[in-house]
């Protein structure tokens, strides 16, 4: 039996039989999710601030979609990103380091700049 979808928000974070897909936009240092269609989007922001250093600023995530997995598929594509370019990186996002701290991976671990 279907679910109705709660008063105000969707019944699924994106289409039906679509998998969370996050994008990545170097030119506005930003990896984006994008929800139910493309009305609403999750984001987490970045700046360089040293010529191999990026600083994960920001996550954001809308209220109807919290609770979801999605800042997590942020947070994962963002780390990876800095394995990948092999890359230093800086938290000033809580939400990062709680995700440094539950998965504590050698490879994310050995890139971070206190």
């Amino acid at each position: 039996m279907a679910q109705a979808a709660p008063a105000g928000g969707p019944l699924s974070i994106l289409e039906p039989g679509c998998p969370i897909r996050v994008e990545h936009d170097r030119r506005r240092r930003q990896f984006t999710v994008r929800l139910n269609g493309c009305h609403d989007k999750a984001v987490l922001l970045y700046e360089y601030v040293g010529k191999r250093i990026v600083d994960l600023q920001h996550t954001e995530v809308p209220d109807a979609y919290r609770g979801r997995g999605i800042a997590k598929h942020l947070a994962k594509a963002a780390l990876d990103f800095v394995v990948e370019e092999d890359l230093k990186a800086h938290l000033t996002c809580w939400y990062i380091q709680k995700y440094v701290k539950e998965n504590p991976l050698p490879q994310y671990l050995e890139r971070l700049q206190s």
